[in-house]
């Protein structure tokens, strides 16, 4: 029997949309995941009840955080985006965390910059908290690997011998270990991550998006637990697009997600698409990740909704190769920071 909400909000739920497509839909993606990370520093003895940890976050992890220091008893400081909103900072209050929220900015580039140099300010003021570093620390990995094979083993009992997995690229920690998982289990896994334009993980730092929002998918500095190696195709989707997927998955499937589960629906529509005729597709499934509710979406996202074209329209406008807006796809080797061969 589980005994904190921490151990079951993270588990997804598996859903076949369509013939040859399938979500892994998450309520709250990385719970599972900053769970094993700290249960990992816990035995390791890197930490203790009653100790302060600290991370950045955007909202997905920030919340997964506080649920799990709850659990074992441990004081959690987050420097949060500003695109935290109203419903998680009251959540997060009354779980007693210590929330330090950036202001407004221009850019979500300059909002994760001042949210790591805000870390780094703290712990030379408070040289015993603990920082997660969930951007860069291996540990994060843990968590999803048994929810990965469990997939992949239900996939299987469907008749799966290949997939193509669709995963918003973000810390790297969840498309990177579900790959990992995927590929343990005998799933011949072609692996396609999803970026917003301007995100020097994989080299948009030079195409700006006016109106990016997705604050968790792309990243404005170097995240060590991106695996390159591991990712044979990118999709770069731009707001407009990651948009139209989040609304078409609602009317499509009455799924609501935020915007970088929308931005994983487009890509994975596309993949169908382009998969559809391969000698092996009867034996080839598309499953994305869906990390997010659309909860705090719901007025950039999801008012006026009646005015966003169907995702399937963008799907022949796509850019191969080179990068350009509203969505460009391109294949690996990928290598390097800010690189894209």
């Amino acid at each position: 029997m589980k005994t904190h909400i921490s151990q079951v909000i993270g588990e997804p739920d598996l859903l076949q949309l369509q013939p040859r497509m399938y979500v892994a839909r998450f309520e709250t993606m990385k719970a599972l995941s900053a769970r094993r990370a700290l249960l990992h520093h816990l035995e390791a003895g890197t930490i203790a009840p009653g100790d302060t940890v600290i991370d950045s976050s955007s909202g997905i992890y920030a919340h997964a955080l506080a649920m799990a220091c709850h659990e074992f008893c441990l004081n959690c400081v987050i420097v949060g985006s500003t695109t935290v909103d109203a419903t998680l900072r009251a959540q997060l209050e009354i779980l007693g965390v210590q929330l330090e929220q950036m202001p407004p900015s221009q850019s979500l580039k300059m909002d994760q910059n001042r949210r790591v140099s805000r870390i780094q300010e703290l712990l030379e003021e408070h040289p015993t908290w603990h920082w997660m570093r969930q951007y860069h620390s291996p540990e994060h990995y843990l968590g999803y690997r048994d929810i990965a094979e469990n997939v992949a083993d239900q996939l299987q009992r469907d008749g799966a011998r290949a997939v193509t997995l669709v995963a918003p690229v973000g810390s790297g920690a969840s498309s990177g270990a579900f790959a990992l998982g995927l590929k343990a289990r005998g799933l011949d896994a072609t692996v396609c991550g999803v970026q917003p334009f301007g995100s020097v993980t994989f080299g948009s730092e030079a195409v700006e998006d006016p109106d990016m929002l997705i604050a968790g998918i792309g990243s404005s500095i170097e995240f060590e637990n991106v695996r390159r190696e591991l990712y044979d195709r990118m999709h770069w989707v731009s707001f407009e697009v990651g948009r139209a997927g989040a609304v078409s998955l609602l009317r499509d499937h009455a799924i609501f997600a935020g915007l970088s589960s929308g931005a994983a629906y487009a890509a994975a529509t596309y993949e169908q698409a382009v998969g559809a005729n391969s000698p092996a597709a009867r034996e080839s499934v598309v499953l994305f990740l869906a990390p997010d509710t659309g909860h705090r979406y719901a007025e950039s996202v999801f008012e006026g909704a009646g005015e966003v074209r169907p995702v399937q329209e963008y799907v022949g406008e796509v850019h191969v190769g080179d990068l350009a807006l509203p969505w460009t796809v391109g294949d690996g080797p990928f290598s390097g920071p800010s690189s894209r061969s």
